[in-house]
């Protein structure tokens, strides 16, 4: 796919001023199995290293880590809207209303969702796995951006971005039951999810049509991505990142 330490989503391309990317495994300083741009504070990963990683990726962006809005992060539906740089806990979803403050996520297997607003300048970083998507985490960010901030649904922009994808995300009977009928198929006795469409499903409910959903699988592309499942738990992360620059 890439070797690049940035991927760039293109739905955002023509958007002056907003900054947005999912970082890569790639070009960064970590040994195995963290190799090598692990971005993930709470892995067992040299903590210098991962603030050298997290330059590096800034850097491609043109962006400061000092600039990051980030948290510790619980499969819950909690969401933090910040006008300030800064690192919290409890919460899967950061929305920032602050040209200059960037919204991110960590990843490996769970999907990230980015949201733009480009009349309001607002956005939004958005961590879903199948607790998060159950939740609603993307229905209920992207609400707090149209009630609470001013959003018009016609004008966000979205993007579903790598993760563990529908034919390789295989779990259980308990699981599956609490997922509708059309993002679910059964195989034999375990079950297929489809997180992305899920997700995106929750942002057509609201009128959100501008979405653009990644093909890439961190599992299929486990080369370029860090995958949870894959690597048994012992992995890197990658970030998700959003936020208009200040004008």
């Amino acid at each position: 796919m890439t070797r690049n330490r940035v991927v760039k989503p293109s739905i955002f391309q023509s958007i002056p001023g907003l900054v947005a990317g999912i970082s890569t495994r790639h070009g960064g300083l970590s040994e195995a199995p963290y190799s090598s741009l692990n971005l993930g504070i709470h892995t067992d990963d040299s903590s210098e290293i991962i603030e050298q990683n997290l330059a590096l990726f800034c850097t491609d962006l043109g962006i400061s880590p000092a600039d990051l809005a980030r948290s510790y992060q619980v499969h819950g539906d909690k969401i933090w809207v910040t006008g300030r740089a800064g690192y919290q806990s409890g919460f899967d979803a950061l929305v920032s209303v602050q040209p200059g403050v960037f919204a991110g996520v960590g990843i490996a297997d769970c999907t990230p969702i980015l949201l733009a607003d480009p009349v309001t300048r607002v956005c939004a970083a958005i961590h879903a796995g199948w607790k998060g998507t159950v939740a609603q985490i993307v229905y209920k960010t992207a609400t707090r951006m149209i009630e609470n901030r001013g959003s018009n649904p016609a004008d966000i922009l979205a993007y579903v971005g790598p993760c563990i994808s529908y034919p390789h995300f295989e779990v259980g009977e308990e699981v599956a039951a609490q997922f509708p009928e059309d993002f679910k198929t059964a195989k034999g006795l375990k079950w297929h999810v489809d997180l992305k469409a899920a997700n995106a499903a929750q942002l057509r409910s609201l009128g959100i049509e501008q979405i653009e959903i990644d093909s890439a699988c961190t599992v299929e592309n486990n080369a370029d991505f860090f995958s949870h499942r894959t690597e048994k738990g012992v992995t890197g992360r990658m970030l998700a990142l959003i936020g208009f620059q200040v004008s």
